[in-house]
């Protein structure tokens, strides 16, 4: 058994990008998901000083589901820094008006104070509609990994580091 505490580096990241479809999904759990998959707990190569996370795009923001009263209750506050400053917005307005931002402030709250946690929340693109124009990027639906879908991917990236030394060795013989 190794006794030291494995650390991921920076070259051993792969980001991956997912969807995820907020319609209907409560947004303090639907937050709480996406703050995972931004730090990256639920890969076996989180490593808490590097943003080892994955790219988020939500789609239908607008149709995010809220419990109890809190379209009402809910309110947001920020202020100018002049006397009597002060802004306040309930949460129903603000659906109304830029529903990217609800699920943006709710998965700020749950990330790191600090730059790091910046780096994560900028790798989050919420977007209203169902559109998104990220195609390029070649997202997948989000689902919960599986244990044994952990094992195969770990596999699959051993086989790829022995074929590339492999092909290594066999350049510097020729």
């Amino acid at each position: 058994m190794n006794p030291k505490t494995y650390s991921a580096k920076l070259s051993e990241l792969n980001p991956r990008w997912y969807v995820i479809d907020a319609e209907d999904q409560v947004l303090g759990r639907l937050a709480s998901t996406i703050a995972q998959i931004l730090k990256g707990k639920h890969k076996p190569t989180y490593t808490p000083h590097l943003n080892s996370g994955d790219f988020v795009i939500v789609v239908n923001a607008k149709k995010v589901a809220v419990t109890r009263n809190r379209l009402d209750q809910k309110i947001y506050y920020r202020h100018s820094q002049y006397p009597g400053g002060m802004k306040t917005e309930s949460l129903r307005h603000l659906l109304q008006t830029h529903p990217e931002r609800a699920i943006e402030r709710a998965v700020k709250g749950m990330l790191q104070h600090n730059r790091l946690g910046d780096d994560m929340l900028h790798r989050l693109k919420v977007y209203a509609g169902p559109e998104h124009p990220h195609q390029a990027q070649q997202p997948v639906p989000w689902k919960m990994p599986t244990v044994e879908e952990v094992i195969a991917d770990q596999r699959a990236r051993i086989e790829t580091s022995a074929e590339a030394e492999a092909e290594a060795e066999a350049e510097a013989e020729a």
